[in-house]
């Protein structure tokens, strides 16, 4: 667990998976199997075996120690969602999440179409936690199918990472969606981001009125091209009526 994070929409990281596997183009350039496979064969580093999808239940009560309330980022390093993580794995984590209340957990996946199955299972009988935000990430338009996932899972609040936005995404239905986090790729190979895709992005929440946070423009550094749009930052998060329901 990391206090401090350098992304710029959250305030915290929380990995009780580690390790994942490439399923979109979006995956091409991943940051966390870059940094993870680094260490790969160091004994006892906890990247020991670089970025193979790893469990980590001793670090399941690691919020419930954190009195001070955060915005947590959950699985910087993995996806909660993948195939490989259990059910009942899947349901310890969210039973942190649910007695962590004084946090704001933000869950992002790729594997939209098994979160929502979890979700409308877990919650089928009662309303989702405001504090559990949940998320799909879309790199282009191939992307839709997540974003229609998302729409018919339960839950408070539903946000869009569109990163590393490698494409235009073209017309979005935004409908039961509060945020979109939008930037470009960075690191080695990064791939360039067109203004118009980002702008494209911007207006569309403006006029479906949906709160954007613009992050970066990447490069071979995160901060490479810094955060401006059009002369000014966007750091939009929802509203806190929305996150209160």
């Amino acid at each position: 667990m990391a206090d401090g994070s350098l992304i710029e929409w959250t305030d915290a990281t929380w990995n009780p998976v580690t390790g994942c596997t490439k399923i979109t183009a979006g995956c091409d350039n991943c940051y966390a199997e870059r940094f993870a496979e680094r260490w790969r064969g160091i004994a006892g580093h906890p990247f020991e075996h670089g970025f193979d999808l790893t469990l980590r239940p001793e670090r399941l009560d690691q919020p419930l120690r954190w009195k001070r309330s955060r915005m947590i980022f959950v699985n910087s390093m993995s996806d909660l969602f993948h195939k490989e993580v259990p059910f009942p794995f899947i349901d310890s984590v969210f039973d942190t999440m649910e007695d962590a209340h004084w946090h704001v957990f933000q869950v992002l996946t790729k594997r939209s179409s098994r979160m929502r199955d979890y979700l409308q299972t877990r919650y089928a009988d009662r309303q989702p936690p405001n504090h559990i935000w949940l998320g799909v990430s879309v790199e282009d338009s191939g992307g839709a199918t997540r974003i229609k996932h998302l729409r018919e899972a339960p839950a408070s609040v539903r946000f869009l990472s569109v990163e590393p936005l490698i494409g235009p995404v073209g017309p979005v239905d935004l409908s039961g969606v509060h945020w979109v986090i939008a930037g470009g790729e960075s690191g080695p190979g990064a791939r360039i981001l067109n203004i118009d895709w980002a702008r494209d992005i911007r207006d569309q929440c403006a006029r479906q009125g949906v709160a954007f946070f613009f992050k970066q423009w990447g490069g071979i550094r995160p901060k490479s091209g810094g955060r401006e749009l059009d002369g000014r930052e966007w750091n939009q998060f929802p509203s806190s009526q929305t996150a209160l329901g």
